[in-house]
């Protein structure tokens, strides 16, 4: 069901994230080669007037992985460690396990997701999109060596570790406050 979601949301999201990453890069390309989008509506508006309706979906394939990656390790790393930090390292089931839970969940999502998000930048980033995904990889990685799939890890855990972390105390908060209205038991 996290795949699901997280794919479905990938795909939905996409024309908002291309139209983000353009507008975020624009002022490093040369002036010739900016954009030049007065707000992302007028962004939305152009990319399908001037490059067609397929643009609004560049790069949805890494873009829908990200979100399924993302979901899928968010949610197993998390009840994973609060598991093992409950049975294991003798915590209780309260807000110091979820913390604690959620951090490595947190880092663990950074990391998994962090290679497909370098590949889903630049490819949202790049002009005309005539070059494939996999002759793309095999550019990178010629001239870039493999370091290059970590690029930005530290500020996307610095974004991602924080939401993580709330996602999951405000989540553990409301599984207590609804299972206490409801007289349900763990």
């Amino acid at each position: 069901m996290a795949s699901t979601s997280g794919f479905v949301g990938g795909v939905a999201g996409n024309p908002a994230d291309v139209i983000n990453v353009r507008m975020q890069h624009d002022p490093a390309l040369p002036a010739s080669q900016r954009r030049n989008y007065s707000n992302a509506l007028d962004g939305l508006i152009r990319m399908t007037r001037e490059e067609g309706p397929r643009s609004l979906f560049r790069g949805v394939l890494p873009n829908s992985l990200r979100a399924v990656l993302m979901t899928a390790s968010q949610l197993a790393s998390y009840d994973f460690l609060k598991t093992l930090l409950i049975r294991k390292a003798g915590m209780h089931d309260d807000w110091t396990a979820h913390l604690a839970a959620s951090i490595g969940a947190g880092f663990v999502a950074t990391t998994v997701c962090s290679p497909v998000d370098v590949v889903k930048t630049r490819i949202m980033s790049a002009e005309g999109g005539k070059e494939g995904v996999l002759r793309l990889l095999n550019r990178w990685w010629r001239k870039e060596g493999g370091g290059w799939v970590f690029r930005g890890w530290v500020p996307s855990f610095v974004r991602l570790g924080p939401h993580t972390v709330f996602t999951f105390l405000f989540l553990e908060q409301h599984k207590r406050i609804w299972r206490g209205l409801h007289d349900w038991e763990e």
